[in-house]
């Protein structure tokens, strides 16, 4: 049994605990943003003139899987499927997931502007391909495939794109059930302008996100959810709505440090009980350390304040500049944070 389906069933069965946090690390840019998603390739100095390879990419993300703290790692099923080949989850506790769909609101290439229009539905991923074999839980048993995947929507207020995207939801759910294959649920807060009040935007989401899964029987609901932190209120309301529901938070922009662990604390604190990161991962001077630190914010044996100076300290001995200065990397910026920002 991977270490996420033992969390999962203790958050289920009402014994959680911090050390029950759930972590992810999201190396699925490759779905969106795509060549430069693998992120910029620092020297210790800090200085850079090109994003990592493939290859490279991959085995940043074996080193992630073979740090063990994580407890699942999201990829493109391209990827999954080549870490596979190269025995990256031989005998690991760290549940494989692809993204199993890539809405339009992902295509942030280079000069492209498909992000700047209502999200459409769209899934490159073949999920007969993906879960083709069986998980063999055996010690030293080959990995052929994975039973999990991301499955993304965005409502925009738009009755047209938002029924089209629940249509393909529901085609998506129907695909699962013949190929035994679950999923977790990712729900984006509007891209484009959606005539919703600012402030009455966190809670159309939490509605129409269960509002589109009232629906749906348990054999075919999400495992848990993946949504923005839109402040403690909007998360505190969805976390106790249904405890049924597991939530999680995204982890946007890569921002400071402190934005990172504050986030964390934050989403822990008012009802999540997951975290799927990228960027901030990803885009950091040391993602293994960052990762390291994560866990520990995660695990209460740490503030967010004294993680920062830690993480600092950890660049100093191994030689690594910072992006910031640690007084600037030590400061909350995300607005949404602020309000309940630890001392």
């Amino acid at each position: 049994m991977y270490r996420l389906d033992q969390k999962l069933a203790r958050i289920r069965a009402g014994q959680y605990t911090r050390n029950d946090f759930i972590i992810a690390d999201a190396k699925d840019g490759d779905m969106g943003p795509s060549m430069t998603s693998c992120g910029p390739k620092r020297a210790k100095d800090g200085t850079w003139s090109r994003h990592y390879t493939r290859p490279e990419f991959l085995e940043n993300i074996r080193a992630v899987v073979e740090q063990d703290l994580v407890d699942i790692m999201l990829t493109s099923a391209s990827n999954m499927e080549a870490l596979i080949e190269m025995g990256v989850y031989r005998n690991s506790a760290v549940k494989p997931a692809i993204r199993a769909n890539d809405t339009t609101d992902v295509w942030v290439c280079r000069g492209a502007t498909y992000s700047k229009q209502p999200s459409r539905p769209f899934r490159t991923a073949s999920l007969s391909r993906v879960a083709t074999g069986t998980i063999d839980p055996a010690p030293g048993a080959p990995i052929t495939g994975t039973d999990l995947g991301l499955y993304s929507i965005t409502f925009n207020n738009d009755l047209d794109h938002d029924y089209q995207a629940l249509e393909a939801f529901h085609a998506f759910r129907e695909d699962a059930a013949r190929n035994n294959f679950k999923y977790f649920l990712e729900v984006f807060n509007p891209n484009v302008d959606s005539g919703i009040a600012p402030d009455m935007v966190p809670h159309y989401v939490n509605d129409v996100m269960m509002r589109c899964l009232a629906g749906v029987t348990k054999a075919d609901r999400p495992q848990f959810l993946k949504i923005p932190f839109n402040g403690a209120k909007a998360m505190e309301e969805l976390a106790s709505y249904d405890p049924s529901v597991i939530v999680g938070v995204l982890g946007g922009g890569a921002g400071t440090t402190r934005d990172c662990f504050e986030l964390l604390h934050q989403a822990e604190r008012f009802g999540a009980r997951v975290a799927l990161f990228g960027r901030k991962i990803n885009l950091a001077e040391n993602p293994l350390e960052m990762v390291r630190f994560m866990r520990e914010v995660a695990s209460g044996t740490i503030a967010p304040s004294e993680a920062v100076k830690a993480y600092h300290a950890s660049l100093s001995k191994d030689g690594i500049t910072p992006i910031r200065a640690l007084a600037e990397d030590n400061v909350v910026t995300e607005a949404v944070l602020k309000a309940e920002q630890s001392k």
